[in-house]
């Protein structure tokens, strides 16, 4: 019987579970994405996790004991630790990649990297949280300061951990192309271009107010990777581990096989 090395994956989106698997990064996102039942379509977000992690909320030793072939020397393709608060009980830096699937299972890999960039003061951002919560935000925060607000300074709208992104959108052509207009269009799906509207005046004329949200629901289902700017962000208080997302130029090159799909 073959001997599989076993994997901790993390699903990220759209559910936060811990699973242990026999599969290699690429064809546990091809089997989540083509040969699941489970979930029937749209795009996946998982981590891999350090073999070696450990937390007394999991029963990670009992749960990869089991993570054995199949009778007919097949791999185990998943074997669930865990459905709940999964992330709040991860360690960030047990987190080695984040793997990005497409529609179809191509599956683009992320590795971890120092979050660097300068952040222009006040510049108001539009964040995606992913999980645990799923709101959408507008919020005068750089990623460093929203990631501490979100997992320390507030209880109303926060969360021990919390993962999250940036959509790309530009706020000033949303105004230029509405104004004067009866009927409001924004191109972000699902999303009420009022309630854009009126939170981003909001936050530009009270300065006391730093964050707003926009929606409840996460726009992830619905647009295309090529709208998420700079990558992905794990906050835990002062502590941020980053993903970036690869330049368009190094997805046309290096990783066309997977760009393709997404443009």
């Amino acid at each position: 019987m073959s001997d599989y090395e076993k994997h901790i994956y993390m699903i990220v989106f759209p559910t936060n579970t811990l699973v242990a698997s026999q599969l290699t990064p690429e064809k546990f996102g091809e089997h989540y994405i083509m040969g699941s039942t489970k979930h029937f379509s749209g795009k996946v977000i998982f981590a891999e996790i350090d073999i070696n992690f450990r937390n007394d909320y999991f029963e990670i030793d009992r749960v990869l004991e089991t993570t054995t072939p199949h009778s007919d020397g097949s791999p185990k393709k998943t074997k669930f630790i865990s459905s709940y608060n999964v992330l709040e009980h991860i360690e960030l830096s047990a987190i080695k990649r984040i793997f990005l699937c497409t529609r179809n299972g191509k599956v683009l890999p992320i590795e971890p990297a120092e979050y660097t960039a300068y952040n222009q003061p006040g510049m108001i951002r539009i964040y995606q949280e992913i999980t645990p919560l799923e709101t959408l935000v507008a919020t005068n925060k750089d990623q460093r300061a929203f990631g501490k607000y979100i997992t320390t300074e507030t209880k109303s709208k926060g969360a021990p951990k919390i993962c999250f992104t940036q959509i790309d959108f530009n706020i000033q052509n949303f105004f230029e192309n509405n104004k004067n207009r009866d009927i409001f269009h924004i191109d972000l799906p699902s999303v009420n271009p009022y309630r854009f509207y009126d939170c981003i005046t909001e936050l530009q004329e009270k300065p006391d107010k730093t964050t707003k949200t926009i929606s409840l629901g996460s726009l992830l289902k619905d647009i295309s990777y090529k709208f998420l700017r700079h990558g992905f962000w794990f906050s835990d208080g002062t502590e941020l581990r980053f993903f970036p997302m690869p330049s368009e130029i190094e997805l046309e090159n290096k990783y066309y096989y997977w760009w393709k799909y997404v443009r």
